[in-house]
């Protein structure tokens, strides 16, 4: 007999009845970042909950819905059909619990940070926020830490991210990370071998500049400042058209882009802290809570290569 349920329906989702809607999201998160480590700092468990999470999904379902690549985790054919459902099942389950539940935390987050800390580290912090406190509202500002801490201390930011050095001694700032600066250079021309080294880098008192400058002094490398930007989007440019080098975080690097180092000649750079300050409020905490948990989880920033 013909139910009249297509298998397109939502509602039908050919699954065995009794599966935890959480087993599904931390699927759905594992699925869709290629990582047990990004996947619990979205839903707020450790990896190894995640990890157990899925061998007990799998063993419900007796199929492997996982594969390890070198890319990371990806569907099996098993896991891409259940990844669409378990989207569509999830998204009914949120409308019903969020249509009947008030959200704890309500209205705007003004949340300041620098813009490369906003591009390596922000997404899945916002991500994981937005799916705990859908009726909150986070409004990003990037700028310069200093120019961060002004509009901090003005009262214009509920909660901002900056590099430590920046505050004023004293300042009750939070430690989130540490971790050394880069070299950053062009992958086809050794821009580096020239003397003086062309730098790219922020505005004077920027500690990145203050840093790269210091370790070319002190290894008696003569430099000049070729260009200078406010953000890492703009010095990026500048060294992917062969103009001059500049300094970064780990491996995170668009195309065309390298890290530099001993090897290329160039002197090692000083650890970096990222700190945090926050104002009183339940959104403000909230926030900086998914923060740490953001940083604690992935305490290196997001490895991608050139």
């Amino acid at each position: 007999m013909n139910s009249g349920i297509s298998d397109a329906d939502p509602i039908m989702m050919n699954i065995p009845p009794g599966i935890d809607p959480d087993l599904l999201r931390s699927f759905v998160m594992v699925a869709e970042g290629g990582s047990v480590t990004r996947a619990a700092m979205r839903v707020g468990r450790t990896q190894s909950a995640v990890s157990m999470q899925m061998r007990r999904l799998e063993e419900m379902l007796g199929q492997a819905l996982l594969l390890r690549g070198p890319r990371g985790l990806s569907p099996t054919p098993h896991g891409l059909w259940l990844l669409d459902r378990a989207r569509r099942l999830l998204a009914m389950h949120d409308e019903i619990v969020n249509n009947f539940r008030a959200p704890e935390i309500t209205g705007r987050i003004r949340l300041g940070s620098p813009d490369d800390y906003a591009l390596l580290w922000l997404p899945e912090i916002l991500a994981g926020f937005a799916e705990a406190h859908p009726a909150a509202e986070v409004e990003v500002v990037c700028l310069p830490s200093s120019e961060l801490l002004r509009c901090y201390e003005k009262g214009d930011l509920d909660i901002t991210l900056f590099s430590g050095g920046n505050e004023q001694p004293g300042t009750p700032a939070e430690s989130l990370w540490r971790g050394p600066l880069r070299w950053v250079g062009s992958a086809t021309r050794p821009v580096h071998l020239l003397r003086p080294v062309p730098l790219v880098l922020s505005h004077i008192g920027c500690n990145w500049r203050i840093a790269a400058t210091g370790a070319l002094g002190r290894a008696d490398v003569p430099w000049r400042m070729a260009y200078s930007s406010a953000s890492q989007t703009g010095t990026h440019a500048v060294v992917l058209a062969g103009l001059g080098i500049t300094v970064g975080l780990s491996v995170s690097l668009p195309p065309g882009l390298r890290l530099l180092g001993p090897e290329d000649g160039m002197p090692d750079l000083p650890e970096l802290e990222i700190a945090l300050l926050r104002h009183p409020g339940a959104g403000a905490e909230a926030l900086a809570e998914h923060i740490r948990r953001g940083f604690a989880a992935r305490p290196e920033p997001n490895a991608r290569a050139a």
